[in-house]
């Protein structure tokens, strides 16, 4: 079975709680604090595995949590770290943000696009600091530690694009399943009727020291860039593909179609789908020679070949773009031209993936860009008027200090109200228009405000 895109949730391990201890042994009446941190929660990890060709093991299991941390104890005893949770998904995956009560997808996490390649989509929680680490020249004896960090968590998608180097692409019953029987040892699904193909098949082709994996993509049809038959699911997994073997049917199968006009379909439809298409190197290739009375059809398909080589060339926008001015002429049937057809494309594979390898070694690496902006994002919070005195605070990081805290210490809240006031919060709520008495909720906790030139802490809890 084939799957190419699944949603699964993913959570990484909650942060172990650090310890509020001191140290009490013999002939040390006053030993000072002790306590140990939690352990840091395991992440939720996306490896490609070359081995795996769908996502199959996600279609039944959509919810994955990584292990948590353990708690802190005392004599500095440090708790466990969480194991982390790698999950295996095929190479050329795309990996992107899901959000479940909007159904719409989001930024681009990461493309897995080589064997062992991987990504954190869910990091663990920080584990809690234990008194040790909140001593100061004024606070001598804490007597507070922090809970452990909530973990990250959310929906990704995960979207599986076939890596080929070429891929052959026509109307359905064009003979594309036939002829990557002939190139390669895949042995697809071949009868005499349209979509037999019903999911893109995968051979690798050899032509003397240089070998190719091609890809045979189901038929598409006019319209299949606006999601006609199923145009969007295949359409797809071209993309990636560096080369695109147009095969165009010369009989024009059962219904009697003009070739050249199946031509102009194909090549409208790849460029309306993605403008990089439009500009993909190809090769046109005429099947299905061996039936009498196609000469005068594939001779008018090697002239606008040549034409449409010649403007692309001379920068036509309306040229499919660049083309090989040579027809391949082959017959899948018999295996007539086949031999010079992956002759053919094995050289042209073997040129762009030079072009590639340059490319790559010139391209600046930007690192883990969507770890960044996650970070940035984490960082940021909003006040929101509720009207008659209340306010509302959001944000990652406002929100998990507040979780952190243990609200049964004093210490420990007083803490938090220094910790959100050096993070800007009591300036905003100002700015807000917040004044002494109003009330301030934060994830499930309410505060009344008092600023900081009535009183030294400008939160104090409610009793809810």
């Amino acid at each position: 079975m084939f799957i190419d895109k699944v949603r699964i949730h993913v959570k990484g391990g909650d942060g172990g709680a650090g310890c509020m201890s001191f140290r009490r042994e013999a002939h040390v009446p006053k030993g000072g604090p002790d306590g140990g941190d939690g352990g840091h929660g395991g992440n939720v990890v996306l490896e490609a595995d070359a081995s795996l060709s769908s996502l199959i093991e996600y279609r039944f299991k959509h919810h994955f949590k990584a292990e948590r941390g353990t708690h802190g104890k005392g004599s500095r005893m440090h708790g466990a770290t969480g194991e982390d949770l790698v999950l295996k998904v095929p190479v050329g995956t795309v990996v992107r943000e899901y959000f479940e009560d909007t159904r719409e997808t989001g930024e681009l996490i990461a493309d897995l696009t080589h064997d062992g390649e991987r990504v954190v989509v869910a990091e663990g929680g920080t584990g809690g600091r234990g008194n040790i680490h909140f001593v100061t020249s004024t606070r001598r004896a804490p007597a507070f530690a922090e809970l452990g960090e909530p973990a990250q968590e959310g929906w990704i998608e995960l979207e599986m694009k076939l890596m080929a180097d070429a891929a052959l692409v026509g109307m359905p019953s064009a003979g594309k399943s036939s002829l990557i029987a002939k190139m390669s040892a895949a042995r697809p699904k071949i009868a005499d009727y349209p979509f037999t193909t019903l999911v893109p098949n995968l051979g690798v082709a050899r032509s003397g020291d240089l070998s190719f994996v091609v890809a045979d993509i189901p038929g598409l049809i006019e319209g299949a860039h606006e999601g006609r038959g199923l145009g969007h699911e295949f359409l797809r997994h071209i993309e990636r593909t560096a080369l695109i073997v147009h095969v165009v049917d010369l009989t024009g199968d059962w219904e009697g179609r003009d070739p050249l006009s199946d031509y102009e379909i194909i090549n409208r439809e790849l460029a309306l789908y993605a403008d990089e298409l439009a500009a993909r190197p190809r090769i046109v290739v005429a099947n299905k020679t061996d039936v009498a009375g196609t000469e005068e059809a594939c001779e008018r398909l090697a002239k606008r070949v040549r034409e449409d080589s010649v403007a692309a060339a001379d920068g036509d926008e309306f040229a499919p773009s660049p083309v090989d001015p040579k027809l391949y002429r082959v017959s899948a049937l018999t295996g007539e031209g086949v031999d010079g057809l992956k002759a053919a494309i094995a050289r042209k594979v073997n040129e762009l993936r030079e072009a590639a390898r340059e490319a790559a070694a010139t391209e600046v690496q930007y690192g883990q860009v969507w770890e960044h902006r996650r970070a940035e994002r984490d960082k940021r919070f909003s006040v929101t008027p509720l009207g008659g005195g209340v306010f509302r605070v959001t944000g990652p990081q406002v929100e998990r200090m507040v979780v952190q805290t243990d609200w049964e210490n004093e210490e420990a809240i007083a803490f938090l109200q220094h910790r959100l006031k050096r993070l800007g919060v009591e300036a905003a709520l100002e700015r807000a228009g917040a004044v002494d008495g109003d009330e301030i909720r934060i994830v499930g906790r309410a505060f009344e405000f008092e600023s900081a030139r009535t009183s030294e802490d400008a939160f104090r809890e409610l009793d809810l």
